[in-house]
């Protein structure tokens, strides 16, 4: 209702919130917090373009590394039985990470963690997870300039010791999805033991499943497929904005998999494994 009715303060214009949100190219969304027992709404508004001489581009953002460090297709969460369902009728939650940087093994650590869920082929970015974290080291410039995530918005942020627990429960019974999976999985990895959890739920990644799609693909970046599938790159760097892209993508590779003959969840693991990108290392 607080979407459709017209916003009061609007003169004449009678225009609801959510004509107003698609006519800007944006989004919206409400967030339960639970803990609190309160709620919140989520605005996401793309830039608007200043007028007078053009600013200066900032420099590009380089893509993730591709990292196949992390074994998404032997984990001890996975069945026969599920491997047997349909994509389409699977329960997924679609996460992503912001860190300090691009090395877990070397002691990067996550500053924010985003997910969402698809239920029903629906996803639902009402039941969104999103987490400010303390990374228990100092922020790079580096990294603030990308994800826009300043050093005093993590200050009394909990450890991710404390937030992988909850996260966990979120995830319960479903499969996770993510881009580049192996990277972010490796640094849930890491905090497996200090956290009290393991993550051993079955995986699937939309860089692979976007090789098993375009072969020869030139970009598997996340900016590079959600425009090939018309998918507006809104929230870029934000680990809950990344989510919902990719959980967009997701949605639109289903019944693209299905053309092929990939319609399982286990059809869909074999055809990502089979993949070029599937058998790098490094």
């Amino acid at each position: 209702r607080w979407e459709q009715e017209p916003i009061a303060a609007a003169g004449r214009d009678r225009s609801s919130l959510r004509q107003v949100m698609d006519r800007h190219g944006g989004e919206l969304w409400h967030q339960a917090l639970r803990a609190e027992r309160s709620g919140l709404f989520r605005f996401l508004l793309p830039a608007g373009h200043r007028e007078g001489p053009a600013a200066r581009p900032p420099p590009s953002v380089q893509s993730r590394p591709e990292a196949y460090d992390f074994d998404l297709f032997h984990q001890a969460g996975q069945s026969a039985e599920l491997d047997r369902r349909r994509l389409a009728d699977l329960t997924y939650t679609v996460f992503d990470t912001e860190t300090t940087g691009l090395r877990p093994s070397e002691g990067d650590e996550i500053i924010s963690l985003g997910a969402v869920r698809i239920v029903n082929g629906r996803l639902l970015r009402h039941e969104a997870f999103e987490q400010f974290v303390d990374p228990g080291r100092a922020l790079s410039a580096e990294a603030e300039r990308i994800t826009g995530i300043a050093p005093s918005m993590l200050l009394g942020q909990p450890p991710i010791r404390l937030v992988l627990p909850a996260f966990h429960a979120y995830c319960e019974e479903t499969v996770l999805v993510a881009h580049n999976a192996a990277f972010d999985l490796r640094f849930l990895q890491l905090q497996e033991a200090a956290a009290g959890v393991r993550f051993d739920h079955p995986v699937l990644d939309t860089l692979l499943l976007s090789a098993v799609l375009q072969p020869d693909l030139a970009s598997g970046s996340l900016e590079g497929i959600a425009q090939l599938y018309g998918i507006d790159v809104i929230g870029r760097h934000t680990a809950l904005g990344d989510a919902i892209m990719t959980a967009e993508i997701l949605l639109r590779m289903v019944p693209l998999l299905a053309e092929r003959g990939i319609v399982t969840l286990g059809e869909a693991r074999a055809a990502s494994e089979r993949t070029l990108q599937a058998r790098l290392r490094y």
